[in-house]
């Protein structure tokens, strides 16, 4: 199995993180306050939700990881709590910071160290940390910034207050897609040879298609705003529908898979997932022509009430137009990007050539050797060794004669299998 290796990039990527994460608390409470001042009821109490749909959706996930069996804390924030006072830290919605706490610690030890991390622990527990960056992405700045936009199409006026948390759930969205493509991009046996244009290419395509589906959606919802509920629902369960279809495997649970399939039929309401092993390019397709007609339909119906039923301000005909036009085109604009990533940025790879693999060849032209079992009988060791594996760690350990000297202690190296599952669902 390949070394995993954190650099200071990653690092800085980690601190730039957590200042958008402060930013988002600050700006979410300030926003509320707002709200409440201005008695936009409305608005705040489908504010309050999201923030707290979303914050327990994460807190689940994060306790659910923690709960895994043969799961074990590596740094010493998370080794100071019992497990009762992890889970009541769960409950009061602080677990994601206690990650964050984690991840700073053991990313600094690596970063300005002289000693590895051979066992790979800062990428293990940045990949949880990408991952719950981007439900919590999907569950709350993506309706957020729904709202935002929704509110300014319906008032004509820009307050600070809607401008700030615009920009503020933008740039969460964008980071958080870029940190999930590059803990992705830690599975790949030469990630050094993947160039940051990758990544920029895989931003941009993102943003323009999420970017597209967002403003389509606020526009629908300001002059039909009971009923982008009821368009969510419906989208929703047939979205889920899919997922279900699809025999996901992701959680160590079986028993709380639909957790996660739900939660990928409200990341596909926004932005596609790849969510099963292999080629997915029909799927895909049908993604992505299912979203086209959804938001040239909810464009169109906002030029119809344009022209219909002006609301509480009048927007010329062509401007109606050309702005429901450049919606659509934007959401073409990113298939372009897409399609230019995979075709010059992507490597496809099998399930063996990613870093943190389960299995390893032996060297070819191994000779074979005696060696002995645990009863002292002579055997062929050209069968495979023994081969221990948890949950956590991933070691072997050869049975050899007992008269030979001892091999070092192997190297134990963390892999995260659920984001080497998202990997396996990305690259192959």
């Amino acid at each position: 199995m390949g070394l995993f290796k954190y650099s200071r990039v990653d690092f800085l990527f980690i601190c730039v993180g957590l200042l958008f994460l402060l930013l988002d608390i600050v700006l979410d409470i300030y926003a509320v306050v707002t709200f409440y001042q201005e008695k936009a009821y409305v608005s705040l109490g489908i504010l309050v939700l999201l923030l707290l749909g979303s914050s327990f959706l994460v807190q689940a996930f994060s306790w659910l990881w923690y709960s895994d069996e043969g799961s074990e804390r590596q740094t010493k924030v998370e080794k100071c709590l019992s497990r009762s006072q992890l889970a009541l830290l769960h409950v009061l919605q602080l677990g994601i910071y206690f990650r964050h706490a984690g991840v700073v610690e053991i990313s600094l030890c690596s970063s300005y160290s002289k000693i590895p991390d051979r066992e790979g622990t800062a990428v293990f527990l940045n990949h949880d940390l990408s991952m719950l960056r981007l439900v919590e992405t999907f569950s709350e700045s993506s309706p957020q910034l729904v709202l935002m936009l929704t509110i300014i199409l319906q008032s004509g006026e820009l307050s600070p207050v809607t401008v700030l948390k615009a920009l503020g759930s933008a740039s969460a969205i964008a980071f958080s897609v870029t940190m999930y493509h590059r803990s992705l991009r830690s599975f790949l046996p030469y990630k050094e040879k993947q160039q940051m244009i990758s990544s920029v290419v895989y931003f941009l395509w993102n943003l323009f298609l999420i970017s597209s589906r967002l403003v389509a959606l606020a526009l629908f919802a300001s002059v039909l705003p009971c009923f982008i509920f009821t368009h969510f629902f419906c989208s929703w369960m047939v979205l889920f529908f899919f997922v279900w279809r699809s025999k996901t495997d992701f959680m160590e649970d079986p028993s709380v898979e639909w957790l996660y399939q739900a939660t990928v039929g409200l990341i596909w309401y926004f932005d596609w997932f790849n969510v099963v092993k292999g080629r997915t390019r029909n799927r895909t397709l049908l993604y992505h022509g299912y979203m086209l007609v959804d938001i040239s339909l909810l464009c169109g119906l906002w030029c119809w009430k344009m022209i219909t039923e002006p609301p509480y301000f009048e927007i010329p005909l062509l401007y109606a137009v050309i702005t429901a036009v450049s919606v659509v085109a934007v959401y073409i604009f990113g298939l372009l990007f897409k399609i230019i990533y995979y075709k010059c940025y992507h490597p496809n790879l099998d399930k063996e050539e990613l870093k943190g693999d389960a299995t390893e060849k032996l060297p070819v032209g191994q000779g074979p050797t005696r060696s002995k079992t645990f009863s002292g009988d002579e055997t062929d060791s050209s069968m495979p060794s023994l081969r221990v594996i948890s949950d956590s760690y991933d070691i072997d350990i050869e049975v050899t004669d007992r008269s030979l000297p001892s091999p070092p202690a192997p190297d134990r190296k963390h892999v995260n299998k659920r984001m080497r599952k998202l990997a396996e669902n990305f690259y192959s």
